[in-house]
């Protein structure tokens, strides 16, 4: 390849991107920029890119994969700045943390094609189903999906909530208040959430109800408007208790609803809510299901191995 074709292919490389974002305050936008641009300055310095604003217009110069980070980059920021105050300690901790770990934000998550279904499922439909065993992502990316619904403004309120059954154990068992006596049966929830917003920025939401959450017996009467809801472990629900989940849907809402049906720790299995609708809201137009199985395991290998060897054993003891 001549010199000649070398400038030229090196030329075509570069390209400028414009990013309007008139919908964000001018406060906001103070945020976003940094006192005298500092935030913006740090993004070029990271990501060898040039950034020129006018007004609420970003024009972003560069190679085309570091143009199309930045532009993510800026866009988080925006998305972030309708709850939280943007400064450069947050800048950083997103530009750093994306180069060190290409799957650090939910629009990044790692996925094979089941996986990949399962998430357009959630952005086509009302209400989606989730169902198959441990270590599938079906509760990880059904947070990634409500974090980004309200980040995008898509919803107001992210509530989490969760049949108050484990292993025989009820509340009563567990000692504190309420809340304390709910979040052990939450933590897979707020796991999620901390690694996708932070830990500070889930506790001020939590504090101001933006983040709610809730055992399911406390949803009776409720109508549950402009949110993201997921009920977790949704074989563990009464088919009085899905029902009344179901209902409580109201005008700008999505749900997710995820659970395994080999670990119903009912007295009566066969009364599990999440069992019994199978067999007839699959043909409602705008709900989804979607059945993983053992091998959209993306935890430890031995996991899948695991579930092989209870699959064998149980069905050994049918016989």
């Amino acid at each position: 390849m001549s010199k000649d074709q070398k400038s030229i292919n090196m030329v075509s490389s570069v390209e400028v991107v414009k990013l309007d974002l008139s919908s964000v305050s001018n406060h906001a936008l103070q945020g976003i920029c940094g006192c005298f641009d500092e935030n913006l300055k740090f993004i070029e310095q990271e990501c060898s890119v040039d950034i020129h604003r006018k007004g609420n217009c970003f024009f972003i110069q560069g190679v085309n994969q570091q143009v199309q980070k930045v532009t993510q980059y800026i866009q988080a920021l925006a998305r972030k700045s309708h709850y939280q105050e943007i400064d450069l300690k947050l800048v950083r901790e997103l530009v750093l943390k994306d180069s060190s770990s290409k799957f650090s934000t939910p629009g990044c998550i790692p996925r094979h094609g089941s996986q990949e279904e399962y998430i357009q499922k959630i952005k086509k439909n009302t209400i989606t189903f989730g169902i198959g065993p441990a270590g599938t992502g079906k509760t990880y990316l059904a947070v990634a999906e409500a974090v980004t619904a309200f980040e995008q403004g898509q919803v107001q309120k992210i509530i989490l909530t969760r049949p108050a059954v484990e292993a025989g154990e009820h509340l009563g068992f567990l000692p504190g208040d309420l809340q304390q006596k709910v979040d052990p049966y939450l933590r897979p929830l707020f796991d999620a959430l901390h690694e996708f917003m932070g830990f500070e920025t889930v506790t001020k939401l939590l504090a101001r109800q933006v983040i709610e959450v809730a055992p399911l017996a406390f949803m009776r009467g409720r109508t549950l408007a402009r949110s993201f809801v997921i009920l977790d472990e949704a074989q563990n629900t009464t088919t009085v208790q899905m029902k009344l989940f179901l209902t409580r849907l109201g005008s700008g809402s999505k749900m997710v609803i995820t659970g395994d049906t080999s670990q119903i720790d009912l007295q009566s299995p066969r009364h599990s809510g999440l069992a019994h609708i199978l067999n007839f809201l699959k043909d409602i137009p705008d709900i989804g299901f979607h059945l993983f199985d053992k091998k959209d395991v993306v935890r430890h290998p031995l996991v899948s191995r695991i579930i092989d060897a209870y699959e064998q054993q149980e069905s050994q003891s049918d016989k």
